[in-house]
């Protein structure tokens, strides 16, 4: 997997994003092929070498027409949906303009679809978000994670003329992420560039465990006295943290050669339900040719006894042996979803967002809709949004123990 980490310690805007990507070796005439997918027309992309602060950086240069056209999210939305753009590309662009239709339609008090794009409805917008999503493709980028994001401070003259900075709609697409203000009375975090990160980014803090392959600069439009005006990106693997000795645990087995399958999944549920981090059935060749099933189940040392009296109890077997292991799980996280007024919770972890199958199914039942469509429009669902959604247990890390409707996950 490739990682690319945002390093927004001067802001982020959406040519210092490009200009970044650019900047770590996404092929330019890549970007723009992708990009000339875009029913749009008369715009050039360029690089430009620059200094910012001392640091070599690349600065994305947007050309465009005079473009007076007031675009709807509907419109844009359509325009990009034509294009017929790789999937991750039109996902996240889609994504990104679906963010800021909704930071825009909260301040305006105007359903998304009806909120009518001003600045962020230009060429260079589209190019910007469209072309960050095709350099992200071009470098095969997975995930993106951003640091705390700063802002300035003052005023910043829009569209609606003198508005505080951070704006309000950059404000609105930061919500729940980490951010912090600088005494700089530039604008250093725009809306496009903070929409970026509210839509693609699957969380903020401080740079991941990973090995670093490239590195970029992305320059803001202005060399700012106070520190270097520039983005920079990180892309690389991710790794393991050492964290030294993992969880102890228990593994407990059974072989069965007499067991109903109706036997079986009962028996996996009683194990879960006894504490077992997670229980199992695996298929196999007993003696004279047998078919039969080994029965396993994980679980801490501590609960290893009353697990091994269930799967006893429920099995009738003989005997059950066990084996002293050690387990490293990830962290992960909670959240909350809406498909059609029906709550819907999500687990998120290091590139993965999973829909609870329960969550989708009773969702499913009450909408009519077929439950891969249900689960679709949920992951959707987060991965457009602003951060800041609703978490169940924001901010801890929850053993990867299994699947709370009964289903289990890897260990």
């Amino acid at each position: 997997m490739t990682l690319a980490w945002f390093n927004c310690f001067s802001g982020i805007s959406g040519d210092m994003a490009l200009g970044s990507l650019l900047d770590a070796g996404a092929d330019l005439d890549e970007v723009r092929a992708l990009l000339g997918r875009v029913p749009l027309r008369g715009w050039e992309l360029r690089c430009e070498p620059t200094l910012r602060g001392g640091i070599a950086a690349t600065r994305a240069v947007v050309v465009v027409p005079d473009d007076v056209v007031v675009r709807t999210h509907r419109h844009i939305a359509a325009m990009v949906t034509e294009a017929r753009l790789p999937p991750r590309v039109a996902s996240r662009s889609l994504a990104v303009f679906r963010a800021l239709a909704e930071a825009e339609g909260r301040i305006h008090r105007r359903p998304p679809d009806q909120v009518h794009f001003h600045e962020l409805g230009g060429y260079d917008t589209v190019v910007d978000v469209v072309g960050t999503a095709a350099a992200l493709e071009v470098l095969e980028v997975d995930e993106v994670v951003a640091s705390a994001v700063a802002t300035g401070t003052g005023t910043v003259r829009t569209a609606h003329g003198l508005l505080p900075n951070p704006s309000p709609a950059t404000v609105e697409l930061l919500r729940g992420a980490a951010t912090y203000g600088r005494e700089i009375g530039t604008e250093l975090t725009t809306p496009t560039g903070a929409a970026l990160l509210a839509a693609i980014a699957v969380r903020f803090g401080p740079m991941p465990p990973m090995t670093v392959g490239a590195v970029g600069y992305g320059a803001g439009s202005r060399d700012l006295a106070e520190l270097p005006n520039c983005v920079q990106v990180l892309l690389g693997t991710p790794r393991e943290e050492d964290a030294g000795p993992g969880q102890d645990i228990v593994l407990l087995e059974a072989n069965l050669d007499d067991a109903t399958g109706e036997v079986l999944a009962h028996a996996v549920g009683s194990l879960l339900d006894a504490g077992a981090h997670d229980a199992w059935v695996t298929p196999v060749v007993m003696k004279k040719g047998r078919p039969g099933h080994v029965l396993s189940a994980l679980a801490d040392p501590a609960l290893a006894h009353q697990v091994r009296q269930v799967m006893r109890a429920e099995t009738g077997t003989l005997g059950v042996r066990a084996s002293r292991l050690e387990r490293w799980p990830a962290a992960r996280e909670q959240a909350e979803v809406e498909v059609d007024g029906h709550r819907v919770r999500v687990k998120l972890s290091a590139g993965r967002v999973k829909v609870e199958q329960a969550d989708a199914a009773r969702a499913a039942a009450a909408t009519g809709r077929p439950l891969r469509e249900v689960m679709y429009l949920a992951e959707a669902q987060w991965r457009s949004g602003p951060p800041g959604r609703p978490v169940s247990g924001e901010g801890r890390a929850e053993w990867d123990s299994g699947d709370p409707d009964g289903g289990s996950a890897p260990a």
